[in-house]
């Protein structure tokens, strides 16, 4: 059977087309995250209830996150999804059913609760999928992990991809389907930053906004956010537990032959 990491002649062809240098100014990107999250800190310090700093929000996160106004529960929900990245994997559905239970008062209507929730959510995920996007992109720049390109796997699923890239990435992120690879494929690709954005914001807008409205018109209360975290704990032990049977798998292959 042909090995799939092999380079392709005809591929690596295909690849010269290709522009040399991708153009994408990483410096600028990370200091605008920063800046970003500097900017989120404080927001949340000055927002603080009874006039406290962002301190509480680490010693005391429920209950500051119950005290707090709409505008601050907004804002430490962005953040903290803007976190939510391939490489720091935090759960998300949990606090974007939390964010719209009626015991956090966000608006007190079902419209408007949906609304923010499924905005300030799609907002926080699209910086962190940037993130992505950016890291991966710094990630190609080294030769080694750059080959990929040159490969058979990657030619066939970037023929795939580049048929309808804004609706594969809309989908993946409509679909709550714990695996990062079309992010990657994106960033390999050199797909259109502005379009990639579009199709992260949309997506997550029509995830977030199902979740909220189920959370808020059922009144479910703290269950969704709880068995949500649950069940987003189950998935990340599955996947460890996947790979670690891969790598064993691997290993028993390798004493073997």
């Amino acid at each position: 059977m042909e090995n799939s990491s092999t380079p392709n002649p005809s591929a690596t062809a295909s690849t010269t087309t290709l522009p040399p240098a991708d153009g994408i100014s990483l410096r600028r990107w990370f200091v605008a995250y920063a800046l970003w999250l500097v900017a989120a800190c404080v927001a949340l310090a000055t927002l603080a209830p009874g006039g406290g700093s962002w301190t509480q929000w680490l010693h005391q996160p429920v209950r500051t996150f119950v005290a707090a106004s709409p505008a601050a529960k907004l804002i430490g929900f962005a953040m903290y999804l803007s976190l939510c990245c391939t490489f720091l994997p935090l759960p998300t559905g949990w606090i974007v059913a939390a964010l719209a239970t009626r015991e956090a008062a966000l608006t007190g209507g079902l419209a408007s609760t949906v609304l923010a929730v499924a905005l300030a959510g799609a907002l926080g995920s699209t910086i962190a999928n940037l993130n992505d996007y950016y890291i991966f992109t710094a990630m190609l720049r080294l030769h080694r992990i750059a080959a990929v390109r040159q490969t058979r796997t990657y030619h066939a699923a970037a023929k795939w991809f580049a048929k309808w890239p804004f609706s594969i990435v809309l989908i993946f992120n409509i679909v709550p389907i714990p695996v990062d690879v079309i992010r990657m494929l994106a960033t390999v690709a050199r797909y259109n930053r502005a379009a990639f954005a579009a199709a992260n914001f949309i997506g997550r807008f029509f995830r977030y906004a199902v979740i909220a409205f189920v959370t808020y018109y059922w009144n479910l209360g703290w269950i969704a956010p709880v068995a949500l975290l649950v069940l987003a704990a189950v998935l990340g032990i599955g996947r460890v537990a996947s790979g670690l049977m891969k790598k064993r798998a691997a290993d028993k292959s390798r004493v073997t032959n």
